[in-house]
């Protein structure tokens, strides 16, 4: 077991890391309560019950898998049923799976009663590595990703490896591009991980340092007004791929960072996405990835800030206008 503490102050929270921790989890987490166990229905319904059991009162509530549930309608109904079940202010919400239901979960409890305890049990690559962390909490409006949220953190974070094994390679994949990420703006090392080439052997030294330079980051700059923003490295050009459709968030973003490494590492990463069977190129419309992405939230009137890395655990980061992304945009479509 590895417990990262997350130093905010008052917001402060432990990062558990063990195998087949749910089982115990009411070990670890404060379930002597009413407890909201949020999940969806693409995550194995045994995860999320046995949270449940091991709650004073806890019921389960299943959305549909997929970013469609990250909508108004839906952060209302969960809250109507919270409200319809006399959920109080001393009451909890845990998230069980991926970052769809992590976003919406910390939102609700954010949300009700003017915020209540939030607890995340990530069950993806991608929830583990990064988005179970740093208290970002969303929902999605009129095609926009994460345009209506709040930072809410939670009160623990519980991260078991098991809970990965039912996972396809797809799902994988995208999940360790989000590693990926990390290793290029922070860490050499994580990024010479990936390069060895024996994922699964690494996985838990790979979730383990993610989890790090997250933590590292979010300390220093919790809510994105400087030092945060290298974490959506990829996802600039990313997001606009993502509001395309037909591929998942850390596909878009793999295919995102490409044009914003430099040329002497540009075949390195190529070569990690295409071992990891991640894309390398869109078929997509430039015109239209980029119409979307002048839409992301992270825009400044005609200037965008992007992130780039000219060698592996290095980043800069610098203003720039869309105009000069859309000749970046062109390299990665087809």
């Amino acid at each position: 077991m590895s417990v990262l503490h997350l130093d905010l102050g008052a917001d402060s929270y432990d990062i558990v890391i063990e195998r087949d921790s749910l089982r115990k989890v009411g070990e670890y987490l404060d379930l002597g309560r009413k407890v909201l166990v949020l999940t969806d229905d693409g995550v194995p319904a045994e995860y999320a019950k046995t949270v449940a059991r091991q709650a004073k009162d806890g019921f389960v509530f299943t959305v549909p898998q997929g970013e469609d549930s990250k909508s108004i309608p839906q952060f209302g109904e969960i809250l109507s049923e919270m409200l319809r079940r006399g959920f109080s202010r001393k009451d909890a919400v845990v998230a069980v799976g991926g970052g769809v239901v992590g976003d919406l979960a910390g939102f609700v409890a954010s949300a009700y009663m003017r915020g209540i305890d939030f607890y995340n049990i990530p069950t993806t690559v991608l929830s583990q590595v990064d988005s179970s962390i740093g208290g970002k909490t969303a929902v999605n409006l009129d095609g926009i990703k994460n345009i209506v949220g709040a930072f809410y953190q939670p009160k623990k974070v519980l991260v078991d490896l098991d809970l990965l094994d039912t996972l396809d390679e797809r799902l994988i994949s995208e999940g360790l591009a989000e590693a990926l990420k990390m290793g290029l703006t922070s860490d050499e090392i994580l990024f010479e991980l990936f390069e060895k080439g024996n994922i699964k052997d690494n996985m838990d030294e790979i979730i383990y340092r993610s989890l790090m330079v997250k933590k590292t980051v979010v300390e220093q700059d919790e809510r994105e007004q400087g030092l945060r923003k290298i974490l959506n490295f990829g996802h600039t050009i990313g997001h606009g791929i993502e509001s395309c459709g037909g591929l998942y968030h850390g596909e878009c973003v793999a295919v995102g960072m490409i044009p914003m490494v430099s040329e002497a590492i540009r075949p390195r990463l190529i070569k990690i996405l295409e071992g990891l069977r991640l894309p390398i190129s869109v078929e997509a419309e430039a015109g239209k990835i980029f119409e979307a992405m002048k839409h992301d939230k992270k825009s400044a009137g005609d200037r965008v800030t992007v992130v780039t890395v000219p060698k592996p655990g290095q980043f800069e980061m610098k203003e720039i206008s869309f105009e000069e992304i859309y000749p970046l945009i062109k390299t990665i479509t087809r």
